[in-house]
């Protein structure tokens, strides 16, 4: 597969900067843990987006294990888009709107 470009929703980069600020109000070594976690998880699913099954609408997720959070994105052509940095006992399924 040829290497595709990653694509971060606007409203999940929000949420990821959230939880790193959350974390860091609370400890340093937790949001840097965190921030770890999230980073080794977008390098797996760039090297293998079709690793994990298939979510609602066509999404897949990526649940973190150290922390309370999933990546939700999908494949598209040419790129790998997250839509959410979701965590997973809020609202769940408010990120279904976004494309």
């Amino acid at each position: 597969m040829a290497d595709k470009r990653l694509v971060i929703h606007p409203e999940a980069l929000e949420e990821f900067k959230t939880a790193v600020s959350w974390y860091l109000a609370r400890s340093e070594s937790a949001a840097h843990n965190f921030v770890s976690d999230v980073d080794q998880a977008v390098e797996l699913i760039l090297e293998s987006p079709l690793r994990w099954p298939v979510f609602d609408y066509q999404t897949r997720r990526f649940v973190l294990r150290r922390f309370p959070f999933a990546i939700v994105y999908r494949e598209k052509e040419t790129a790998i888009q997250i839509l959410a940095v979701a965590h997973g006992r809020r609202r769940p399924g408010y990120w279904k709107k976004r494309r």
